[in-house]
């Protein structure tokens, strides 16, 4: 038996969330089910305002949302039923506009039935929430125009997309310059086997480790080596301590030592004025993208985080730069 095609996959695909799934009981595993983690009573209001049957028809893993959102332009690659837009609209405020795209056109549906009764809850004037039937391997077709997006988001999706490669390139296409790609999804830490790339219900299901990655669009020479970093606070719902990734966590106040990578995403995203960032620095030259305060070397793989959680002793580093279980 052939490798299934990537029209095969798409229409599997949309069929499993389109026709067999008609709310998230039905799901055939329970790998997308995450464990309960805090969320700020902003968010908890935002979710408690969303209508219950777009938020039955919700399949991702979690909650999708970065920080800094006031006033942002966001995307959404599988929007489904539209629960992340709905809540990211009242995140982003009257202001701010949120664009969902889905392949599977009844879940689109779905959520365009529900613009009208989320505005008028959310008190806006007009609309800034829109949802497309497409491709998130070819955001053109949807007419998304290039550096049109501050962010990216995507819930457990891009794993049912063929072509990956085609998914990252329009992604970063459509971002902006400092434009952020923020997505949580799922991933394997070898090769699977031919049975499972063939099982239909496992294109449908998550498997395997989830974490959700940040992938900025770091414009050329915005920044050419480590630094300080100095967070002035401020940021809704973090105004004390703003926990970035695996590697950095920003206390108020405090200076931390950062790497070239780390001191261009500020230097040049929507965190630019929540921070000040000094060239050079303690240990500057010795950095691997974490703090001078414990931290060997950046985690980059969720399997390697992992790992470290699971180790016995301190989870984390001391003072520094280690951010919760899941966060890379």
């Amino acid at each position: 038996m052939a490798a299934p095609s990537g029209e095969q996959i798409h229409q599997e695909v949309q069929n499993y969330y389109g026709k067999e799934l008609q709310k998230s009981e039905d799901l055939k595993t329970n790998a997308c089910i995450t464990s309960a983690r805090p969320v700020s009573k902003l968010v908890r209001d935002a979710l408690g305002r969303i209508h219950e049957e777009v938020v039955a028809r919700y399949y991702g893993c979690g909650l999708v949302i970065p920080e800094c959102l006031s006033s942002c332009r966001i995307l959404d690659l599988g929007s489904g039923s539209g629960r992340d837009c709905f809540l990211l609209s009242q995140l982003v405020g009257e202001q701010g506009h949120v664009t969902g795209i889905d392949m599977t056109k009844g879940q689109v549906e779905v959520a365009k039935k529900h613009i009208a009764y989320h505005m008028d809850k959310f008190g806006y004037r007009k609309p800034n929430v829109e949802f497309f039937h497409g491709y998130m391997e070819n955001l053109g077709d949807a007419g998304l125009a290039d550096d049109s997006y501050d962010i990216v988001i995507s819930n457990c999706v891009i794993n049912l997309a063929p072509d990956k490669r085609a998914v990252l390139r329009e992604a970063f296409r459509v971002l902006k310059p400092g434009g952020e790609m923020y997505f949580s999804d799922v991933y394997a830490s070898q090769r699977l086997s031919e049975t499972t790339r063939k099982h239909r219900v496992l294109w449908g299901d998550c498997r395997f480790v989830s974490a959700t990655y940040r992938l900025f669009k770091v414009p050329g020479g915005s920044w050419t080596g480590p630094g300080q970093a100095t967070y002035s606070g401020g940021i809704v719902g973090h105004e004390r301590e703003l926990v970035f990734d695996a590697n950095f966590t920003f206390k108020e106040g405090e200076v931390v030592n950062v790497d070239a990578e780390m001191a261009a995403i500020l230097q040049s995203s929507r965190f630019a004025e929540k921070f000040l960032i000094r060239a050079g620095g303690a240990n500057a030259a010795g950095l691997q993208g974490c703090c001078s305060k414990g931290v060997k070397e950046k985690i980059c793989d969720p399997f390697q985080l992992l790992e470290q959680l699971r180790a016995p002793g301190p989870a984390s580093c001391s003072g520094g730069t280690c951010g919760p279980p899941g966060c890379c």
